[in-house]
């Protein structure tokens, strides 16, 4: 099989993994480790793809053991590559819709076509030359009226100072007068109201033509979507099979998006479950530039996204023995929530990285249930606001709810002083400055937040390098605003530090923990008026 490929170098030192990938949340096995790498191998020596890989691309490696319990790797990537979804080192798609003969082609050339004749119509010499027409006899007709019209209010006028003239005049003359302008007037309205709908008719022989087509269009390609999607029939480690409609249905979106199925975590699956080979462990990879809007940096492992796989692997993860979700771990339930300051009103609690700040789906420990059971006499949300769960550091209690009211009003606009510390995997050279790159969620997989010039809101971050060690920085951010991820993308993106923080996971690389730190906060008091100043120290130097 030329899809199933045996290590070149020994893994008899390397132990099998016990339980299968969580996909979302993932330290990559060193199996899979290998396996990139020996795809990173046949990739630079593809020298044809060198001009496409570099504009990035998404790969993933499955670890499978056969009937005959052989171990060795599968691999995949994401959509199209050089412009085929079949390549003999890499597994096939689940669906192959470039297949020439396939219903899909078919249908697609056939709304192609209906796309070629909307294009022949619109450009129609006569099409365009009827609507040039009937916009100019429009302009034309407006001005004929507006002349009769004002000939007709200088009649009237001239009438009504005859009429109060002293010299004799006819009154039924001029009442005839009137009555001939007005009726000229009508014929005239007539004449262009019959004459424009003779032309506007001709155009409409056209108009109707191609709004038919429009709709025979969207209708043939929503239903071949559908159809597509159908085809998209996922298996899972019992052999279960379901199509993306019937995965997406319990979504927020209810259908699937498009390409969903497509990307190389779904593949590798389906061509192991195919096969009868057992999946063992998984992981996907980066290569080549990152994308504008989004973060990725090559060479780099990344979780599936949660939009188009999510629902997928959910379903084709049953039946195997999977890693528990990090992120529901209860790793706090008995640590101590340390109190850095306190009074009657409020208290600043110091959390730790890990926990949540507010409860989240699963049954695990948060800040909020914390202090909600340390202060069961306080009243309003308590948390005036939150931390990422991966960030350590300072958040603000109000002990009451008018209490609550005031610090939140005081974060909106943006007078509470906030100050981060973060090691970051890479050297900033300019020792301070501030980074202006407008922030919204990735609608496909959040919590990931992307740079977009349009629809983002505006994040301001300004910084400061402390220290230097190891090819890391160690800096100081001051957040202008208070978008999700802010200083993770703000630190990560091409356009602004170009080096993500260590340990992120969604924007980097995976560590120990995320070396972000809340160490400081500034807010005037509701109740005294004074300025309160609050630093707790990130501990980073003795952990890195």
């Amino acid at each position: 099989m030329d899809k199933l490929h045996y290590f070149a170098d020994s893994i008899s030192l390397l132990s099998l993994p016990e339980k299968f990938t969580y996909p979302f949340h993932y330290t990559p096995h060193p199996l899979c480790v290998a396996a990139a790498a020996e795809v990173g191998r046949y990739l630079e020596a593809k020298g044809e793809w060198q001009a496409e890989l570099q504009k990035g691309k998404m790969f993933g490696v499955l670890i499978v053991r056969t009937g005959e319990g052989k171990v060795g790797y599968l691999a995949a990537f994401s959509g199209i590559l050089a412009g085929k979804n079949q390549h003999a080192y890499f597994v096939p798609p689940v669906y192959d819709v470039q297949d020439p003969d396939g219903f899909f082609r078919i249908e697609e050339e056939r709304i192609s076509e209906i796309n070629n004749r909307i294009e022949e119509l619109q450009a129609d010499v006569r099409y365009k030359d009827c609507k040039q027409r009937l916009a100019d006899e429009m302009v034309l007709a407006g001005q004929v009226l507006d002349e009769i019209r004002e000939r007709m209010k200088a009649a009237k006028e001239k009438r009504d100072r005859l009429r109060s003239a002293v010299t004799l005049v006819d009154p039924e003359q001029l009442i005839r007068e009137s009555q001939f302008q007005k009726a000229e007037l009508k014929r005239q309205k007539q004449y262009w109201k019959d004459h424009l709908a003779s032309m506007q008719a001709e155009i409409e022989v056209y108009e109707t033509e191609i709004e038919r087509l429009k709709e025979e269009r969207k209708t043939r390609s929503a239903t071949l979507q559908q159809w597509l999607f159908k085809q998209f029939r996922m298996l899972n480690a019992r052999g279960e099979e379901r199509d993306l409609c019937d995965l997406f249905t319990d979504t927020v979106q209810k259908t699937p998006p498009a390409g969903a199925g497509e990307c190389a975590a779904p593949k590798l699956l389906q061509y192991a479950y195919r096969n009868g080979w057992q999946p063992l462990a998984m992981a996907e990879f980066w290569w080549g530039d990152s994308p504008k809007n989004e973060i990725r940096r090559h060479g780099y492992y990344y979780p599936a996204c949660k939009g188009k796989c999510g629902p997928i692997l959910k379903h084709m993860l049953q039946g195997l023995h999977v890693e528990e979700n990090p992120l529901e771990a209860d790793v706090h339930r008995d640590t101590e929530l340390e109190i850095v300051y306190e009074d009657e009103w409020l208290s600043v609690v110091n959390k730790p990285a890990g926990m949540l700040s507010v409860p989240g789906k699963s049954d695990v420990d948060s800040v909020y249930g914390r202090v909600r059971r340390m202060y069961p006499e306080a009243t309003g949300p308590m948390i005036v606001h939150r931390l990422d769960m991966a960030t350590s550091g300072l958040i603000l209690i109000a002990k009451t709810k008018k209490v609550h009211q005031n610090l939140q009003a005081q974060f909106k606009n943006r007078t509470v002083c906030k100050r981060y510390v973060a090691w970051l995997d890479g050297i900033v050279k300019e020792k301070e400055g501030r980074i202006e790159l407008p922030l919204r969620p990735d609608p496909e997989d959040r919590p990931r937040q992307v740079v977009d010039a349009v629809h983002g809101k505006p994040a301001v971050t300004d910084y400061t390098v402390l220290h230097y060690h190891l090819g890391r920085t160690f800096i100081s951010f001051i957040p202008k605003t208070g978008r999700t991820h802010q200083l993770r993308v703000h630190s990560a993106h091409l356009l602004g530090l170009n080096a993500p923080i260590v340990g992120d996971e969604l924007y980097g690389k995976k560590a120990n923990r995320l070396y972000l730190h809340a160490e400081y906060l500034g807010f005037v008091h509701p109740v005294s008026g004074g300025y309160v100043e609050i630093e707790k120290e990130s501990g980073f130097d003795e952990l890195l």
